[in-house]
């Protein structure tokens, strides 16, 4: 981040926080403002901290999954939610995901972190939904469901589980994905697409290998060896046409196969130069199930942080501004 341009955003949310409330005529409009200042410029303005008390942070009991629960202080209930991590070592002690977690429990959310054992290990697994499902079976009221990055897999897939589908009202997707076989298409060759849209990436070589040391059963030998010579091309239609067994498991693995079966309302937010899952995937999800279906694609984030630098700053703003409202909002 550049810190004029981080300053000069966040004087615009602390003006906005404080108008707000008066042109919409609701405290959700301010905190909305106040979270988005404090949470795209990672701490460096404590907009929503200054007027909230520190939430409490206390471990959840669930069988078979560890989870944290963070509660608003001061407040008879928040309103549920729940928060699914991305790729991390460290699970719900993240503590990035902890202070994401911190400020949606100032925001007035009674939020649960389940740990997904698979994604700490960078490893995609249809099972990766389990602790998601359990984390909502312990929900009392309907909740909110929020996944950061290739959480979306295990959020999105628990949210159509016909278990607990009833009990979740809004689903956020920051950073998701949509289609396992174009993720992995993806980090083997850089190449992304979705209608007119389409490109190609140069990956870290480190990080293609950490994928496909995490991933080795959604790679035969043939692709190995074509990924060392770097045929892409060849990749490419290798996975057009994988055998049953790996096709069954990509569409296990795929949000979009599923998202039909989702009955909460969607909003899919997605940064425009994201590197590590490319925005052409919340497009293809979008257009899985448009109906209750908002896409938010800006230039103002990277991949689930902020980037002032990137680019249409006010308007992406008040786009993010408005899915947080809607968040707070949503009943």
């Amino acid at each position: 981040m550049h810190q004029p341009e981080v300053v000069r955003l966040a004087r615009f949310l602390l003006a906005l926080a404080l108008v707000l409330p008066v042109a919409r005529s609701g405290w959700s409009a301010s905190v909305a403002a106040a979270f988005l200042a404090e949470f795209l410029t990672e701490g460096r303005v404590t907009a929503l901290s200054a007027l909230t008390p520190a939430p409490v942070r206390r471990p959840l009991p669930l069988q078979g999954v560890a989870a944290d629960r963070f509660t608003p202080t001061g407040l008879a209930g928040g309103r549920p939610l729940v928060l699914v991590h991305g790729l991390t070592p460290a699970g719900k002690d993240d503590p990035r995901l902890q202070q994401a977690a911190g400020l949606l429990a100032r925001a007035g959310f009674d939020v649960v972190v389940p740990t997904i054992p698979g994604l700490t290990r960078g490893r995609l697994r249809p099972d990766d939904a389990v602790p998601v499902v359990a984390a909502l079976a312990a929900r009392d009221a309907p909740t909110a469901l929020v996944s950061v990055s290739v959480g979306a897999g295990p959020a999105l897939l628990a949210a159509a589980d016909p278990r607990v589908r009833d009990r979740v009202r809004v689903v956020v997707s920051l950073g998701g994905y949509a289609s396992a076989r174009e993720l992995v298409r993806y980090y083997l060759t850089g190449g992304y697409a979705f209608g007119a849209v389409h490109g190609r990436v140069a990956h870290d070589p480190r990080a293609v290998e950490a994928f496909v040391g995490a991933n080795a059963d959604l790679l035969d030998d043939a692709t190995r060896a074509l990924l060392r010579a770097r045929a892409f091309e060849r990749i490419d239609a290798r996975l057009d046409s994988a055998s049953p067994e790996l096709e069954r498991l990509f569409r296990a693995l795929s949000p979009a196969d599923g998202v039909s079966r989702v009955r909460a309302r969607l909003l899919l937010v997605h940064g425009r130069a994201d590197q590590a899952v490319p925005y052409t995937e919340s497009l293809r999800l979008a257009a899985a199930r448009p109906e209750r279906t908002r896409l938010v694609v800006v230039g103002l984030l990277d991949h689930v942080e902020g980037d002032p630098a990137g680019g249409g700053a006010v308007p992406d703003l008040l786009a993010l501004w408005s899915v947080m409202y809607e968040l707070l909002a949503a009943r």
